[in-house]
This record gives structure tokens, sequence and C-alpha cells, in this order.
């Protein structure tokens, strides 16, 4: 049987022992006085993570499992690629003014991510596989609600609140992986679930396209909120018994749990200030001088505040040995640090890229909904790809090279876009994008989770999922941002008089390809800098 052995080697103060004895932020696994010599050290842990692990036994769990899995990401994902590229006609349909235009896109992931930390602690408590159906059952409501939404501020309010719901699965994913799988079966189910959100995103695309140009862009939601219903319906059977959560605490337990073992203080203060920013940095999407606004300033001076207050917060709960959301013992460790930075600024990358594509293809070359969604196949396809390649090598080759060569070949899709021109061929410039865009973030998604959810233990692995979605999820937000500020601002600035006209649009565009590929390039920097020592991730014995 195959088996995972990653081993993290942290320096834990003595401060993180509660008073019986228990690591409250380490597993079983070695402490090593060197921070950041990790992951370079693979041993054969087995039983310690076998004793913390529901083995699925069947193939037909294990392909249920991975699909229940796969299912609510891809779903997720495909609406996003609904809305990016029904956006246009959507904001027409309601009255979306330029203000709120790019509202009903980024304010998904906004509030997924100022939540994700939050959901990930309550999913540690009360179960992973409550917290996965509790979050689809409510996804299927409010993506309903987005469809009969009938001014800006319903759809904005039913999409903020499907984000939310959207946090209770990203977590509780991860840990049902982590609890359900070891060894090469943790790998792929990974990758499955990695390769479900390009494939998910790409399939919305074009749906998307379809659906605006031959019906109406609610049909988007109606069906998404079907779809999501019957995966509800498939998760209430097929994790019913295929979970570690039927085989441990009580009720009573659990409720301890919430109430004594989640930090609801840091919680509280990370999803304030993450909240807080995040309102900011799209309010000056339109206008950039919302900035100046007293409004601005005061929330983005108070979510300033609230870093050193939540870093002060934790560092506190360390030393009394309390439970710490995120404890800053796991900072110090170096590849912890840059594996989440990288992951953070990759999917801010490819997100920016993907929406700037889009309005390249419908305002400056005039293609419809249609026409645009099917350019961006050639995404989904390797998106896929990258994810199955990833999840295949990940035990045989090193995490470090995986990750660079990815983010490498990703480097050279922006690039190609910023020498594009408004009558540029589709197989000279979009098709080279749309090809290699996915590559670096879809192959970095197995190796960075396999190495955040290895800093926690069994009992966090769904705050461990809320580490790694909470970056990725906030780092699409601010990457849509400061393209859609790059973009408008330059644009704004030209000699055209007419500053909607193509070649108005294209000279902004062109500016935020060229900080896509800055963003790239710095984000392979950082990479080849600060992962060079991880090794193999993923081990297999058979």
């Amino acid at each position: 049987m195959s088996q995972t052995a990653v081993e993290i080697q942290l320096q834990v103060p003595s401060s993180q022992l509660s008073k019986t004895g228990e690591l409250q932020r380490t597993s079983s696994r070695s402490l090593s006085p060197y921070p950041d010599d990790v992951f370079n050290q693979i041993r054969n842990n087995d039983q310690n993570e076998l004793g913390n692990v529901y083995q699925v036994k069947t193939k037909g769990k294990t392909v249920l499992i991975i699909t229940a899995v796969t299912l609510v990401t891809g779903t997720a994902s495909m609406l996003n690629g609904m809305i990016t590229v029904s956006l246009p006609t959507l904001a027409i349909d309601l009255g979306i003014g330029p203000d709120l235009l790019f509202w009903p896109s980024s304010i998904q992931a906004l509030t997924c991510g100022c939540t994700l930390l939050l959901s990930g602690s309550i999913a540690d408590a009360i179960g992973a596989r409550y917290m996965y159906l509790i979050g689809t059952l409510l996804q299927t409501a409010f993506v309903l609600g987005c469809g009969l939404s009938r001014n800006p501020l319903e759809i904005i309010l039913f999409r903020g609140l499907s984000g939310i719901a959207a946090s209770f699965c990203l977590p509780s994913a991860v840990s049902i992986i982590t609890s359900s799988f070891t060894g090469h079966h943790r790998n792929v189910a990974f990758a499955f679930m990695g390769g479900g959100q390009p494939a998910g995103f790409i399939i919305g695309l074009v749906l998307g396209g379809i659906l605006t140009d031959l019906a109406n862009w609610r049909v988007e939601f109606y069906g998404s909120s079907a779809v999501t219903a019957v995966t509800f319906a498939l998760n209430l059977w097929g994790l019913s018994t295929s979970t570690s959560d039927d085989l441990g605490s009580t009720w009573k337990q659990r409720w301890h749990q919430i109430t004594h073992e989640i930090d609801w203080i840091g919680a509280i203060i990370s999803s304030t200030c993450l909240g807080l920013m995040s309102y900011v940095l799209v309010s000056v999407t339109g206008n950039v001088s919302n900035i100046q606004s007293p409004t601005s300033i005061a929330l983005l001076a108070t979510s300033i505040a609230l870093i050193p207050t939540f870093i002060f917060w934790v560092g506190r709960q360390e030393r009394l040995g309390k439970p710490a959301l995120i404890p800053n013992s796991l900072w110090r460790n170096k590849v912890f640090t840059v594996i989440c930075i990288t992951v953070f600024f990759s999917w801010g990358a490819v997100e920016a890229l993907e929406t700037i594509l889009t309005f390249y293809f419908q305002n400056v070359q005039n293609l419809s909904a249609l026409q645009t969604s099917i350019r961006f196949l050639p995404a989904a396809a390797t998106g896929i790809l990258a994810n199955i390649v990833a999840g295949s090598l990940v035990h045989r080759a090193p995490g470090n090279v995986i990750v660079v060569v990815g983010l490498a070949i990703s480097c050279v899709a922006p690039l190609v876009m910023a020498f594009a021109k408004p009558t540029s061929s589709y197989w000279s410039s979009g098709f080279v994008a749309n090809l290699l865009n996915p590559i670096g973030s879809d192959g970095l998604f197995t190796v960075a989770n396999l190495l955040i959810t290895s800093v926690f233990p069994a009992k966090t692995q769904g705050l461990a999922g809320g580490v790694f979605n909470t970056v990725s999820q906030i780092g699409k937000s601010v990457g849509l941002v400061l393209v859609a500020l790059i973009a408008g601002n330059i644009t704004s600035e030209t000699r055209f008089a007419n500053k909607s006209s193509p070649d108005a649009l294209m000279v902004g565009y062109r500016a935020a390809f060229w900080f896509c590929f800055a963003l790239c390039t710095s984000t392979l920097a950082l990479a080849l800098w600060g992962l060079h020592r991880i090794g193999k991730v993923g081990h297999k014995r058979e």
C-alpha cells in the first residue's frame, strides 16, 4: 500500500505545549532546532499518520470521495467562469455602473477569503463532512438567489453570501482528503481537486458564452444551483460513512472543541482585517479617487492596524499555551512562508490575466461572449493536464522542480499578450497565452497543498485547508483589483478622444499584461530562492 511520509522540521517553543503535554499546533512528527531545514528529510512516519487517517479501502469509495470534493470546487469555479464572460451583459441588464462593475465577479472571492480560516477551524471541531454538507446546501440557495436578483445590490449580496458558503466547503474538502487517503491516493486526490478548478472555470466560460448569447445570464445561475443541489445529494449519500468524522467525537466533545479549542478572537481579527482591506481595494477599482474618501482612509487604516494586533494576539496565545489561529512560529519557517507568498502571487497573476484576456477578446477584438469562451478551451486542457502530471510526479521529482518549471512556462503567457495588437491573430497571441497561463498555478496546487497540510497536525487539517485557500482567494481578488486599476487609469490618460475605442483600451490592457508578466517573473524568482531545498513532497512506498 502506498504511504505518504512528508515531515516538517519546525522550531516549536515550549509555550505551544498544552497543560496536558500535547502539542497544539504540531503533530507527533520530529522537531528540529533548524526551522529552515525542512522537507528534505523525508522519513517513513507511516504509523503516526495512519493513526489519524480513516483509510478508504474500496475503489468505489475512493472514486466517490474524489468526485465529491472535485465537484464542489469545480462548480464554484464554473460559476466564476460564467460570470466572467457574461459580466458585460449582466451589468447592462441590472444597471450596474462603472464603480460597481467588478463587484459581482470579485465579491465572492473576497467574502470567501475572509472567512476561510474561521470556517476551517469550525470544520475541525464539528467534522469536515458536516461542514461540507452545510456549505453545499447554502451554496445551492445563494446561487439561486443570484439568478433571481433584480438590481445590483441583490446580485452583489447573494454573490457575497455564496462566497461564505464556499468557505465552508474548501477547507473541509482538504480535510476530507487528508483524513481519507495516504500516499499516492492523497497525491491523486489533491491533483483532481486542483484540476476541477481550471476545468470548472473554462467550462463556465464556454457555457456562459453559449447561455448569454442564446438564452439569458440568469439560466447560468439556475443551472449552477441545480448542479450544486445534485452535489449535495451525492455528498449526503457518499460521505456518510467515508470520513473520519464517523469514527471519533461525540457532539458534546465537538461543542467543547468549538467553545474552547478555536481561537475565536484571532479569527475575528483576521477576518475583519481581510474584509476591510478587500472592500477598500474593490471600491477603488471603478474610480481610483475613492481612495481619498474619508471612509476608505478610515477602513484602510483600521485594516492595517489590525495586522500587528493579530500578530500580538496569536503570539500571546502561543506563550500562554492556548489555541492560536496561525501560530507566529510557523512563519519562521522560510519554506512555509515562501510557499504561501508564491500561491498568493501565482493565483493573482492567473486570475488577472484571464480577466484581462476576456475584456481583450470582447472589447478590443469585438468578439461575442460565445466566441470569447471558445478561445479559453486550451486553458482547460493544460490546466487539467498540469494537475495530473503534478500528482503523478510529486513523489518522484523534487517539489521545487515541479513548481519552478511550471511557473517559468507560465511567464510566457502575459509576455506574448504584451506584444499583441487589436488585429493580432488568435493563434499567435491568445491561444499561446491561454495554453500556458494555468500551468504554473495548477502545478503548484498539489505541491502547495501537500506542504501546507503537512505543517498542521491531523486534528487541524480544516484550518490547513483554510490557510491555503485564504492565500489563493485573496491573491485572486488582489490581482483582479490591481489589473483593473492599471488598465483603467492608463486608458484614461491616453491621447485618444474616445476612451472606449479598441485602440484606447488596448493601451491599458497592454500595461496590465506587462504587470502580469512582472508578477509572474517575481513569483518565479521567489520560488527559485525559497523552495530550492524542499525535495520530494509526496513519498510513495510500496
